[in-house]
Parts: structure tokens; C-alpha cells; sequence
């Protein structure tokens, strides 16, 4: 059958090109309609208006391109909204591979575990004195952590480490913006450990306790006493090292047990709210310390990745989110997880207050004064911050030069504005001189895969955000 071969190699191609959370929020809830031949038109049906207009800006040019090159001929595609309220099965979902719904899986737990969400994946686990001392807490795990490009790095190193502790990246550095999941991701990583690794000697302390524990060695004259217990650790995870900012004896005694440490190949995992060379007051040793392993950032999570975390979140309380108003939250709130937790808890205690159901209309009137008071980001605010970032001027992003003095930036710029605006690929690219909308798929996709190896372009993200952010 043509038709269902066009869509079989279609879907492919997009399971290779899109995470997981693109293709499952995106692509899988499509339908495809039509004729075995394609020259009468196809009918490409979205579950809903979100849907719809989303794919029409990102990817709708790119299945019709699919569509001439499979056909060999051109083809007509018209997307419309599913309006028989039962889903989009038709030739399209029957023939999702086994891949699509494993990785649909993967995201049915929430970012951030509630205690009765880790139960049944920490019931086996032995409560040993040595777990008992860790401080971990038993429900953040791999296992219930939504995965994104936000965090797929930090994830896949955190994977690492806890396979190999001491062996793979000694240190490993953990940085992101707060409420982003950095302390659910070093907690998985003492559990998962502690799991394989009954016997190993594991602590998680908060960079202000162990501020206390030296201040408490200091006045009962007991620094022997702190020395040992920490040079005994097997992994030592220190949550917010930022706070070690002017402590300067903390900082001296967390020098020596760094050492201690990793010459004894023992693992140490760090998170901070900030790259490491940009912490206020920390020793210079240190900061060339922490850089002897991995540092990997934790980013603000992408609108597919925020509308799976409220989804799962809502489903741990037994409440059932729409996609209308899942996206209209996600859309309008993108800092952080926190944020997306408290404003999907001020949605359910409006429902709950005013007996109604969830519904868009309830969502919007509940999450009005939140709403308002989000910035809205332009796409001159954008050129323009990244211009004076870079010491460049606006006009250079319009020109057909391609130096990379002037080529980075400009693709660096079309990034932001594809991540923090809701402008489509064809208006961004005619907000940089008329440029052709593959043009700025092209910037997109330099700019996501140049982040995953280069520490300096991260950090320049990291400052452009927080600055368009305010």
C-alpha cells in the first residue's frame, strides 16, 4: 500500500531527526487520510488546534517534501483537526514502530518524584544503616525523571557514573538554573548506586550542612573526627556548592577532601546554580578542580518536555490534564519545573474550589495574574541583546556574510528566538533579513548539537536566557 508506506517511512525519519518528546507530542498523535494514490491530496488530521498549528509551522513543509521525494511527484497535504473526537488511528498509528512506544513510555513518570510515586520502585530496597546515613531520598530516581534535550546529558553522564563511580567522570559538575532537577538527579545517582552497590559508603550533604559540619568540627575541636568521616566516603554528592561562596575555611577543608577523594578514586558529584568559573568567591583551586571530570548544564525544560512534565504530574494526583490546557500552561511558563508544579497545584485547588472540571477556560481564569505578568520576549529584544553580547552590531544578522564572527551569533540569535518565543521558523527567518526557514532549522540544530561539546557556547546560552528572561 503506497500510502501506508509513504507514512511508514515518513514516521521513520522523524523518530530519527526529533527526541522523543517531539516525536510523541508532535508526530504520533497524527493521522494520515487519502487514496492509495496521493494525486487527489492527502489529509494529514491533528487531535487539536495546538497540534495542528505546531506542526503547520515546524513540520508540515517537511512531510509535503517527503511526500514529493517518496511519490516522485508533487504533492498536496492539507492538516486539519481531527473533529470525530476519537483520536487520529488511522493508517498513520497503526503503523508506529515498537521504538515510538517504548520511548512514549519513558515519559509517563513525572520530572519530580511525590512520595507515593517511588513506593512500588523503592518497596525492594534494604534499609541498611549505610542507606539510612546517605540522607538520599529513596524516590528520586532514574527511573521517574522525564527526560529532554534540557537534560538528556546531564542524564546520560548521571547513568554513567552511577555504573562506574570513581571511573567515569571524577568529578562530575551538575549546573542549571534553580527548580531545573538537579538534586533529583544527584539523589538518582546515590540511589542507583546504593542499589548495585549495597556496600559502598555513600553521603549527600548540602553545601550549607557541610558549612555546619566544619563550623561544628571547629568548635568542638574535632577536625580529625570530620577528616576521617569524609575521606572515608565512596561518594560524596555536595547539592549547591555555590554556597561556598566567601566561606573560605569550608572551602580549604572541602579542598583537602576533594583530594583525598579522587587520588583514592572515589566519586564525587557537585551541583551548583552556576558554571563553575562563574561562582562568586571560590578559590581558584578549586574551580580548576572541579573542571578535572565532566561539567554538564541542566537547561530550562522545552515546551514537549514541560507539557509531559504537568501531564504526569497531574496524573500522580489522579487528575487527567488535556492537552489544550497542558499546552496553554507549558506554553506560558517556561522557567522551571517548580514553577510549572506551582502553577499546576494553584489550577487544581481553583478546580477544586470552585467544583468545576478542568478546562482551558479554567485554567486560563486561574493562571490569569500569573500569565499577565510572564515578559514577552521579542525577536528585535533578542537580535539586540545578542548583538551587544557578541560586540556586533543588529545589521550584521541581515547581511549574507558567513564568518563565523558573524555566522555563530546569528545562529546563536535564531536559537533563542526559537526557544523562547512562539514565532514559527518562516517568521524568524524573515526577521533576519528574509532568510528561507531551513535556514533557521539549519541554526537551530548547529546550535543543539555545537552545546553538547563546547562549555564556552553553553555558558553563552546560559547568560543570553537569564538576561532575555530578566
Amino acid at each position: 500500500m503506497a500510502l501506508s508506506g509513504f507514512w511508514k517511512s515518513c514516521l521513520c525519519r522523524f523518530e530519527q531527526e526529533l527526541s522523543p518528546q517531539q516525536f510523541n507530542t508532535w508526530i504520533r498523535p497524527l493521522g494520515l487520510e487519502g487514496e492509495e494514490t496521493p494525486e487527489k491530496g492527502l489529509r494529514l488530521v491533528a487531535p487539536n488546534s495546538f497540534v495542528q498549528k505546531w506542526v503547520r509551522d515546524r513540520y508540515l513543509q517537511q512531510i509535503i517534501e517527503y511526500g514529493s521525494e517518496f511519490f516522485s511527484l508533487p504533492v498536496k497535504i492539507d492538516l486539519v483537526i481531527n473533529s470525530k473526537g476519537n483520536g487520529t488511528r488511522h493508517l498513520l498509528d497503526a503503523k508506529v514502530t515498537n521504538t515510538g512506544a517504548s520511548d512514549s513510555s519513558k515519559v509517563s513518570a513525572p520530572a519530580l518524584a511525590e512520595p507515593r510515586v517511588g513506593e512500588n520502585r523503592n518497596s525492594g530496597k534494604p534499609k541498611n544503616a549505610a542507606y539510612d546515613k546517605s540522607r538520599l531520598i529513596p524516590d528520586f530516581s532514574f527511573h521517574n525523571l522525564v527526560v529532554g534535550k534540557a537534560n538528556n546529558l546531564a542524564r546520560a553522564a548521571a547513568q554513567q557514573v552511577s555504573q562506574n563511580p570513581g571511573g567515569a567522570y571524577n568529578p562530575l559538575f551538575i549546573y542549571g538554573g534553580t527548580g531545573l532537577g538537579k538534586t533529583h538527579l544527584i539523589h538518582a545517582i546515590g540511589n542507583e548506586i546504593l542499589t548495585e552497590r549495597p556496600d559502598c559508603v555513600v553521603r549527600y550533604v548540602h553545601a550549607e550542612d557541610y558549612y555546619s559540619d566544619v563550623v561544628r568540627a571547629y568548635q568542638q575541636k574535632s577536625f580529625d573526627t570530620f577528616k576521617r568521616y569524609y575521606r572515608s566516603l565512596d561518594v560524596l554528592l555536595i547539592d549547591d556548592v555555590q554556597f561556598f561562596n566567601g566561606k573560605n575555611r569550608t572551602q580549604e577543608e572541602f579542598f583537602f577532601v576533594f583530594n583525598a577523594l579522587i587520588e583514592s578514586k572515589k566519586q564525587i558529584i557537585i551541583t551548583s546554580d552556576t558554571y563553575p568559573k562563574d561562582i562568586n568567591g571560590l578559590d581558584d583551586r578549586l574551580v580548576t578542580r572541579f573542571d578535572w571530570g565532566l561539567t554538564v548544564q541542566i537547561e530550562p525544560p522545552e515546551l514537549e518536555m514541560r507539557v509531559a512534565i504537568l501531564k504526569n504530574k497531574a496524573a500522580a494526583q489522579g487528575i487527567h490534564l488535556d492537552d489544550e490546557s497542558s499546552f496553554f500552561i507549558a506554553k506560558h511558563l517556561r522557567s522551571n519545573v517548580r514553577e510549572l508544579e506551582g502553577s499546576l497545584n494553584k489550577v487544581l485547588a481553583f478546580s477544586m474550589f470552585h467544583k468545576a472540571p478542568i478546562s482551558l477556560d479554567l485554567v486560563k481564569e486561574s493562571l490569569k495574574d500569573i500569565v499577565g505578568s510572564v515578559r514577552n520576549v521579542s525577536l528585535d529584544s533578542i537580535q539586540k541583546t545578542v548583538a551587544d553580547y557578541y560586540k556586533m552590531k543588529v545589521s550584521e544578522f541581515f547581511s549574507k556574510k558567513r564568518t563565523r564572527a558573524i555566522a555563530r551569533p546569528r545562529q546563536v540569535a535564531m536559537w533563542l528566538c526559537r526557544e523562547i518565543t512562539s514565532h514559527s521558523y518562516p517568521e524568524i527567518g524573515d526577521a533576519f533579513g528574509g532568510r528561507d526557514h531551513t535556514t533557521v532549522i539549519h541554526a537551530v540544530k548547529t546550535i543543539d548539537a555545537a552545546r553538547l561539546r563546547e562549555n564556552e557556547l553553553n555558558h553563552d546560552l546560559h547568560v543570553l536566557l537569564q538576561v532575555l528572561k530578566g
